[in-house]
């Protein structure tokens, strides 16, 4: 009985919160599709419906299916940024949008659906957790400012590009900075008007007074400024150079009838289940879609004022269920996606049924009203993406990352550039590497450590320290190897051992050790057979770790 009235007490807040990421979602499920497509052979004016209904399906999809069968509080899922390279290039391999190439590759992503429920199933969710914070806060803040940079064109009334294209070269032809030059030579004044009063109601609606006082709390900050620019919109529909019309408004497909949706749609063509092209595309999807929603997972759950945890091989198989009805439908691929979950949590959710919220928001408003959508300014939902973009990427979290030390903000910074400059996932993918050469370097230095008898605390001195750099007496080392030493510390093992001075007595004390590698085995058994020539005592401690071969 408790937890139905927690229930009944949370849905006020889901309810608020689904609004507010239905408006976010809206113009991404838009602008990925636009993006998805636009390359693939399809006129994208005459064909506007068949362009953007997967971006749409996806979203829906991905509110409604995945959010109930997902253990994510907060995360969103829709279709990805991440994906519009893959889906691009997939769908020309097969022909092209309007030459059988989409329904192809609708098939793939079911299938794409069937091998992540089977990766959730042999609980492959695992690899999550070996993501390092670093990289993930990289992605937070790349994704943000990659956001920020992306909508000021928009809020400034320079509406070529769509939301969702967050490649750096991007479908107009320009890539994300010289779209900034363009956006400076062709400023919409109406459209700017609408968006600086669109972000003062935003700001406002953030602060302590509002959020304190029960009936305007009540009142979801970006629903008000949508309602209210929509009606400053008609205001300045009198004057020429003032109005907001055309392209500086949302775009949702109307179909006149039932027949006319259908006919917006494509489904999956189940001839080409046989065809190799199919299976290794939906190998790639369920790869990449896996990756990028579980790191998505970590981020969100990162930003989790409660600090839960989302059972990822769980999540793994709702996304899955989500791709493979989405690709049934003739969707795009779903992946958790960051921006909307951000806005989840910004807005006040209580529990994963604001996505679920959001989905039914998507599916009422396309199918039954879309135009109603088509009266809003996309410079108002420019505002609201860019504070959720600086949100993402506030300077209190850059400081915290330069503070943190340089093994933590090279990485993240390596993140956001590369992201910057390419895309998600080639950013996310430079800054593993990057992490992994900082873990590499590390595991390098303290693989194990060195003991001078003669020392007076008898402490124990870092890799880095060479014996070459005694005083030159006489002394006993003992060299005391960690609990795992691997190939990666052999480099460093040998020239330490070259640079014990001859005539000294050495201990290699190999009792903590409990993995050593093949490498290091035989560095050391080389040390010892040259030892007598060397006028080195050898004694070794645990020798039975030593292997013979």
């Amino acid at each position: 009985m408790k937890e139905e009235k927690t229930g009944l007490k949370n849905l006020k807040f889901d309810f608020a919160s689904g609004l507010v990421v239905f408006f976010v979602a809206l113009p991404l499920c838009l602008g990925i599709s636009l993006a998805s497509t636009s390359y693939s052979g399809i006129d994208g004016v005459e064909d506007f419906a068949g362009i953007v209904f997967p971006g749409l399906i996806a979203g829906i999809i991905g509110g409604i299916v995945v959010g109930t069968f997902s253990g994510s509080k907060y995360g969103v899922s829709g279709p990805a940024a991440g994906l519009i390279t893959i889906v691009t290039a997939a769908i020309i391999e097969f022909g092209g949008f309007g030459n059988g190439g989409f329904e192809k590759f609708a098939l793939a992503v079911a299938i794409a659906g069937v091998i992540q429920f089977i990766l959730g199933l042999i609980k492959a969710g695992f690899v999550a957790y070996f993501i390092p914070f670093s990289v993930i806060k990289g992605m937070l803040a790349g994704i943000g400012i990659t956001i920020f940079i992306k909508e000021l064109p928009h809020f400034f009334g320079y509406d070529k590009d769509p939301e969702g294209d967050l490649q750096f070269l991007q479908v107009d032809g320009h890539n994300t900075f010289s779209e900034l030059g363009y956006m400076l030579e062709n400023i919409h004044v109406g459209a700017t008007i609408i968006a600086v009063i669109s972000i003062i109601i935003l700001i406002v609606w953030g602060m302590k007074f509002i959020k304190n006082n029960k009936f305007l709390n009540l009142i979801p900050g970006p629903l008000l400024a949508i309602v209210v620019s929509v009606v400053v919109g008609l205001l300045l529909s009198g004057n020429a150079d003032l109005q907001v019309t055309g392209e500086h408004l949302v775009n949702v497909p109307t179909p006149k009838n039932f027949e006319e949706f259908k006919g917006m749609l494509y489904f999956p063509n189940f001839s080409a289940i046989s065809d190799p092209a199919v299976w290794r595309i939906a190998v790639v999807i369920a790869l990449v879609a896996s990756i990028e929603s579980l790191l998505c997972v970590e981020a969100t759950d990162k930003m989790d004022p409660a600090k839960g945890r989302t059972p990822m091989n769980k999540e793994l198989r709702a996304q899955g269920i989500g791709n493979t009805i989405s690709g049934l439908l003739g969707g795009l691929p779903i992946t958790q996606v960051i921006v909307r979950s951000t806005a989840n949590i910004t807005a006040g959710a209580k529990s994963k049924w604001s996505a679920v919220i959001h989905g039914v928001f998507l599916l009422v408003f396309v199918i039954a009203i879309p135009g109603v959508l088509n009266m809003i300014p996309r410079a108002t939902l420019a505002a609201v993406l860019l504070l959720i973009g600086y949100k993402l990427a506030s300077p209190k979290s850059m400081k915290q990352m330069v503070k943190a030390g340089w093994e933590q903000f090279v990485p993240f910074f390596v993140v956001i550039i590369v992201m910057l400059l390419t895309d998600l996932l080639k950013g996310i993918g430079a800054g593993m590497i990057v992490a992994f050469i900082i873990l590499m370097y590390k595991n390098y230095k303290v693989s194990y450590f060195v003991k001078r008898k003669n020392d007076a605390d008898s402490h124990e001195t870092s890799i880095t320290k060479s014996f070459h750099e005694s005083d030159g007496n006489t002394e006993t080392i003992t060299l005391v190897l960690t609990a795992h030493a691997n190939f990666m510390n052999k480099a460093n093992i040998m020239s330490t051992l070259e640079n014990i001075k001859d005539g000294s007595d050495v201990v290699l004390d190999l009792t903590k050790c409990v993995d050593m590698d093949y490498d290091v085995n035989e560095a050391l058994k080389d040390f010892i057979d040259s030892a007598e020539d060397r006028n080195i005592n050898v004694e070794v401690l645990g020798s039975e770790k030593l292997k013979t071969v």
